[in-house]
């Protein structure tokens, strides 16, 4: 009787902990729905190449190229067979984030919009989005659109003095990143360069800055876009790493011992053997 009290507690333990360990963080994209244009610019140098594809060939497109210091650029395409193309010039442009818009009419299904950055007078930046939808699907309008964007995620082992900071991005300009104690001190900046569309770093939470118990932010920005801004929380104790436990993982936890204690009620199994 003793072997199998043992053998159903033992079952039970490994449950909860496989079930602990199930927990996982979900991603979410960002999509655009609608259906009508695509839009693309591809910059090299001093130069952007615009180019796009619409269904509708009775209208102009508008491109517009501005900033946050107004509207720098404003030409108009009119479409061919479906397509159409420009080429801006940005070596006169100030260092930042310029957005290129290209409108057809008013409907929003017709209006898109990518960011370009310019360093210098030059750019290396490259972006499209597009909503339209195959011609078989077009009545139900299903289809939707990836929009860019940059991603950030930051932890470590429990009790360690490290924070270990990665994500991902589809642009190429460097990555500023700002460290924020829970008084709201900034104590630590440092920028990083992305290779192959990912990033990592780590960051040492020794030190008087640290000295400061609570979660401390990690902020990421790739330009002024709200898109390439993000940021991440992780917990620091007594200058070490207190991973984040979670809320669906304690209601788990939760679950799973209270199953383990109906289980040893009805079975009258005993995690203390009896002699």
């Amino acid at each position: 009787m003793n072997s199998r009290r043992y053998t159903m507690t033992s079952l039970s333990i490994v449950f909860l902990t496989l079930t602990i360990m199930s927990v996982s963080a979900i991603g979410q994209n960002a999509y655009a729905a609608g259906g009508g244009m695509s839009l693309s610019a591809d910059c090299s140098g001093s130069s952007c190449d615009i180019s796009g594809t619409t269904d509708r060939n009775d209208q102009d497109v508008t491109v517009v190229v501005s900033s946050s210091n107004g509207i720098h650029i404003v030409d108009q395409l009119s479409p061919s067979d479906g397509s159409f193309s420009t080429t801006i010039n940005v070596s006169n442009l100030d260092d930042g984030t310029y957005t290129i818009a290209a409108n057809q009419g008013s409907s929003g299904k017709y209006s898109l919009n990518v960011s370009v950055d310019v360093s210098g007078g030059s750019s290396d930046s490259s972006a499209s989005v597009s909503n339209q939808t195959a011609a078989a699907e077009e009545e139900e309008a299903t289809t939707a659109a990836v929009v860019g964007g940059l991603s950030l995620s930051a932890g470590g082992v429990e009790g360690s003095t490290t924070i270990d900071v990665s994500g991902t991005t589809d642009r190429t300009s460097d990555i500023t990143l700002t460290v924020t104690a829970p008084n709201g001190n900034i104590v630590g900046v440092s920028q990083i360069s992305p290779s192959g569309g990912s990033f990592m770093t780590t960051i040492e939470t020794g030190g008087a800055l640290w000295s400061q118990d609570g979660m401390y932010t990690i902020s990421a920005h790739q330009g002024a876009a709200s898109n390439y801004q993000t940021s991440a929380d992780v917990e620091i104790i007594d200058g070490h790493v207190i991973p984040e436990f979670g809320v669906i993982a304690a209601m788990i936890l939760a679950v799973a011992i209270v199953s383990i204690i109906v289980v040893t009620a009805k079975t009258k199994l005993s995690i203390v053997p009896r002699y």
